[in-house]
């Protein structure tokens, strides 16, 4: 009996453990971990002043890879995440993840290099 207990705690101590570190260590919505300052700041803010959108989904990988290449400037971008925002998605039209829009309604769909997203908006990358 006493080493059915021993061996019941240290379960609970694992599992708790377990627990605690996945709600401490949360990677953040998008998937981005804020790393602090980015060569595309800049770049990103540009995007956002310019109200170029980028629309996706967390579980759509060209997205993630699309969040990644911005690393930490990310936070700038405009973002809609459409399974959260199905009414503004399917109002804009959107068919794919990811697809960048400007206001007017231009779109680029599927990931997109940093070049062509600069000749969308007019933004200039970073050297």
């Amino acid at each position: 009996m006493k080493q059915t207990l021993t061996w019941v705690i240290i379960t609970l101590v694992i599992v708790g453990g377990f627990f605690w570190y996945a709600l401490n260590n949360k990677v953040p919505q998008g998937g981005v971990v804020d790393t602090g300052p980015s060569k595309y700041d800049g770049f990103a803010q540009c995007l956002a002043e310019k109200k170029v959108t980028m629309y996706g989904a967390i579980w759509c990988s060209h997205c993630q890879d699309q969040k990644k290449e911005f690393g930490s400037a990310f936070k700038y971008v405009n973002y809609v995440e459409c399974p959260e925002n199905t009414k503004i998605c399917t109002e804009k039209g959107i068919e794919g993840f990811p697809t960048w829009m400007k206001e007017d309604g231009t779109k680029l769909e599927g990931k997109q290099s940093f070049e062509k997203l600069a000749e969308l908006s007019g933004c200039e990358l970073p050297q």
